[in-house]
């Protein structure tokens, strides 16, 4: 089986298609090694690391709720603030998911996360740092597939809000 054919890209695909991205669908790459980290992918495309778009899942805590996945669509050149996707979600706690609570709310696994093709809509927002690019590229479900689309293609595909995910939380937001 390559890796087009891999289910979890086969799922990215068909989510992409049915949101009216034919072009991010179309656009899928295989690259030739895993790109676990952003400065892989962007070695691999030859782009900028901040054209890298991170799918990063956190377990958010809501009031008494079970954990929910967060999903943050983070430039590859900084970090997501946890305190910061606290403040502005409205989570009482927002901390690193582990490998299976990944797998259980995407369907993909860490290193290959892609915005879209999962069991279920996430809460997601998506970096503002995004905006300075044409072209930015995503995870397609699998570590070594990727697919190129626009900031305002991931707001769109994924239902998210654009925020600024890597500054400081605001002065009263909890430590």
């Amino acid at each position: 089986m390559s890796t087009l054919d891999h289910p979890s890209v086969a799922k990215v695909a068909a989510a992409l298609t049915e949101a009216g991205q034919d072009a991010a669908a179309d656009g899928i790459r295989i690259l030739p090694a895993d790109a676990r980290t952003a400065a892989l992918a962007a070695e691999a495309l030859g782009v900028e690391v901040g054209a890298i778009a991170n799918s990063l899942v956190f377990r958010a805590s809501f009031d008494g709720e079970p954990d929910a996945p967060l999903l943050a669509l983070t430039s590859g050149a900084h970090r997501a603030d946890p305190r910061t996707l606290a403040a502005l979600t409205g989570a009482t706690e927002v901390g690193k998911a582990d490998p299976a609570f990944v797998k259980e709310h995407t369907g993909q696994t860490i290193g290959g996360v892609a915005p879209v093709g999962h069991p279920s809509r996430l809460i997601t927002l998506v970096d503002t740092a995004l905006r300075a690019y044409d072209v930015v590229w995503a995870a397609a479900g699998h570590p070594k597939s990727v697919y190129p689309t626009t900031f305002d293609g991931l707001l769109a595909v994924t239902g998210g809000r654009a925020a600024d995910v890597a500054a400081p939380p605001p002065e009263d937001v909890p430590a």
